[in-house]
């Protein structure tokens, strides 16, 4: 998967994962939470992982909450 809004990055064991949307704020969208989806199932389907660290991009905001500008095809 190709990951346009975290990014991964694994130290002694431990998987940070890095919300990196700072000019929204780290806001969540549809796609960041695919993408979230993604990288926490690799928590548990490698077993060289130990643990994980969720963090934002940026000084403002870890996560201002969510992306209401997003859109859903429902078709």
């Amino acid at each position: 998967m190709e990951l346009k809004n975290i990014k991964l990055s694994t130290v002694e064991g431990i998987l940070i994962i890095t919300i990196n949307r700072p000019e929204k704020l780290n806001a969540l969208n549809f796609e960041t939470l695919t993408e979230l989806r993604f990288a926490v199932k690799q928590v548990y389907d490698d077993p060289s992982v130990k643990g994980a660290i969720v963090t934002g991009e940026g000084d403002k905001a870890f996560v201002a909450g969510a992306d209401m500008r997003w859109e859903v095809d429902v078709n």
